[in-house]
């Protein structure tokens, strides 16, 4: 650095001359408008980024090569911005993007600062703290809030097993049951009038409905109903005849709504419908007599071997199709009543019922 710091012709240093003192500025001036100007040096680094300023001319202003040489000076400090002006304003927003100047974007205050920038006191930074954790009614709102969700999944999931899994589980079921009867019957392995409760026995067929389901002895809900199948009143005190009787009402029972569902469209029914019912040996076919749409559970009395509410009066041979009603309730009961026209030995083939 000392090449930027000449010293006086006597060779004490010009830094022992106190600035603007006879002798050391005013003798400067009196010897010319060529010599350089110095000012006074604070420290090291001042007079290494110090630039001396151009002599003043004769009519006081600075002259051309002075300025040229104060640009070029101060050029060196800050570093050359090439291109035109505005190339050399970009560069400077971006010096002061980078130092921290007004150019660069206000930092939003952090937690712990206050609004006016200085640091939180521990007091007040946790007292901040305290105002934003929730309160109980939000956490009390956030909790039944979850629990009304939870309840609302599990709600779906059980309809969605009711009106379709168990749909899907039934009809395989009932399927299956029909198909081992079938070749039973094929390898005359089931013998005719021995059945144990739950053990098909038939196939009711609804030609209307597009319905075939096997026909299993009782009506109990796990054995029976629920595998899909339609359950045959046979025990005490509803015990009813057999298709093959020469007379009595042979009652049975099936789901309207989910398990195979079997008797859901039995309400589209109407007079002189066909519904057929095929044993090992024989097809009975019956035609749809009447309905009764809404009846209480207790009325056992549409099992009775001679009905009156479907308008028999005489002993004869009666199938009864009894389901729950309205659709996905079991407040009442939906009956339907037929009386059997037609019995057909199985070797004379498929009745008409069955053929059209």
């Amino acid at each position: 650095m000392t090449a930027l710091r000449p010293e006086r012709e006597s060779g004490a240093s010009y830094e022992d001359q106190p600035y603007g003192a006879a002798g050391a500025l005013g003798d400067r001036h009196d010897q010319g408008a060529s010599e350089t100007r110095y000012l006074p040096p604070i420290d090291e680094e001042t007079v290494a980024l110090r630039i001396p300023d151009p002599p003043p001319a004769a009519d006081g202003s600075t002259t051309a090569a002075g300025s040229a040489s104060h640009a070029s000076s101060a050029s060196s400090v800050t570093g050359p911005a090439p291109g035109g002006r505005a190339a050399r304003r970009k560069a400077a927003r971006r010096r002061g993007g980078r130092h921290g100047g007004g150019g660069g974007r206000a930092s939003e205050p952090t937690v712990d600062e206050s609004a006016s920038g200085a640091p939180l006191s521990r007091v007040e930074a946790r007292r901040q703290a305290r105002l934003r954790r929730p309160g109980p009614a939000v956490v009390a709102s956030r909790a039944i809030g979850e629990v009304f969700i939870t309840t609302g999944v599990l709600m779906l999931l059980f309809v969605t097993y009711q009106l379709w899994w168990t749909n899907v589980r039934a009809h395989a079921q009932a399927g299956k049951e029909a198909s081992d009867l079938q070749q039973d019957w094929a390898k005359g392995k089931r013998a005719p009038g021995q059945f144990e409760p739950g053990q098909g026995f038939a196939l009711l067929h609804i030609p209307k409905l597009d319905v075939v389901v096997p026909i299993a002895e009782g009506i109990s809900n796990k054995k029976v109903l629920d595998k899909g199948m339609i359950g045959h009143y046979a025990e005490e005190p509803l015990k009813t005849a057999m298709p093959s009787d020469k007379s009595g009402n042979f009652g049975l029972a099936g789901h309207r709504n989910t398990h195979g569902e079997p008797f859901r469209y039995i309400n589209k029914l109407k007079s002189g419908d066909a519904v057929v019912v095929e044993t090992q040996e024989e097809y009975f076919v019956y035609k749809v007599a009447s309905m009764l749409p809404v009846t209480p559970p207790s009325n056992t009395s549409v099992l009775d071997a001679v009905p009156k509410d479907a308008g028999f009066t005489a002993p004869g041979r009666y199938i009864t199709l009894t389901t729950c009603t309205p659709e996905f309730t079991s407040k009442y009961r939906l009956i339907v009543w037929g009386k059997m026209v037609e019995e057909r030995q199985r070797s004379k083939g498929k009745p008409d019922a069955l053929v059209q």
